[in-house]
């Protein structure tokens, strides 16, 4: 196995790190890439809608700048515990971006973070998680998120 990808949720700190201790004895234990992935939301424009005044738009910036700075400590963190990791953050549907990296970066193994929302979110809503599930043509690890 030489290339693992997190798909990590940088507000979610506790999941994120249950994670990464995974990513991190399993990098260890097979001696492979660990990829972190956060996935943004897409613009605005991409999805139809007008993105609004500058400040609107400064301030999306600056919170994408955030999380890409919070993915980089993590990847960096990864990095001190002798894991070779490297972090990406990418916009766009989080399923499709998260698949299609799974292929271009020839991905064995994707780590996910699996919230419990309850039955009723489940039934209405679904999830990234699930579909993923259903979609991704690799080994998938869970680590299992605290209780909504």
């Amino acid at each position: 196995m030489k290339n693992i990808l997190v798909a990590i949720e940088v507000n979610n700190t506790a999941l994120m790190n249950r994670m990464l201790d995974a990513a991190a004895q399993m990098s260890k234990a097979f001696n492979s890439k660990c990829w972190l992935i956060q996935i943004a939301a897409p613009d605005p424009d991409f999805v139809g809608y007008e993105v609004g005044p500058q400040y609107i738009r400064d301030f999306k910036a600056e919170e994408l700048r955030e999380v890409h700075r919070a993915v980089q400590t993590q990847t960096e963190l990864l990095k001190t515990k002798g894991v070779d990791a490297e972090g990406l953050m990418i916009q766009g549907p989080t399923e499709e971006m998260i698949l299609e990296e799974v292929d271009k970066l020839n991905i064995e193994l994707l780590i996910l973070g699996n919230k419990n929302h309850g039955l009723l979110h489940s039934i209405f809503i679904g999830s990234v998680t699930d579909d993923l599930i259903q979609e991704a043509k690799i080994p998938i690890l869970l680590i299992p998120g605290e209780e909504d």
